[in-house]
């Protein structure tokens, strides 16, 4: 499997490991950790898969999501959500912004690229 994934993580661990087990499975891994720019890095990298951290400096990963979803060039693009909360409301504020899977830090490696395939196989 080999395609275009933009990490937007602003913690250095996670973005470190995601990194590491994407790109063993022959993905190309770009990150970002800002959310001020973040919607117009995934419109100049026009990446396979999104995975994008909730709460970011600058700006919400909802807000980002939000202007990604209003735009028709970047409206289909598959978005995996990472968040620290967990709750249910979390969870339906990520769906009403956009996102296409929730998942709860701490994950699995498993469960990331689970997803990652998942989305890519949909798209």
């Amino acid at each position: 499997m080999s395609g275009q994934v933009l990490l937007i993580e602003d913690e250095p661990n996670i973005i470190e490991a995601i990194k590491f087990i994407l790109s063993r499975e022959g993905w190309h891994v770009h990150t970002h950790s800002n959310g001020v720019d973040a919607a117009d890095v995934v419109r100049s990298r026009a990446p396979d898969v999104l995975i994008l951290d909730v709460m970011l400096p600058g700006r919400s990963g909802y807000d980002i999501l939000r202007e990604l979803r209003d735009d028709p060039a970047t409206a289909a693009l598959p978005v995996l959500m990472l968040t620290a909360r967990g709750q249910s409301k979390d969870r339906e504020m990520a769906e009403r912004a956009g996102a296409s899977r929730f998942m709860t830090k701490p994950f699995s490696n498993a469960e990331v690229l689970d997803a990652v395939r998942a989305l890519t196989s949909v798209a």
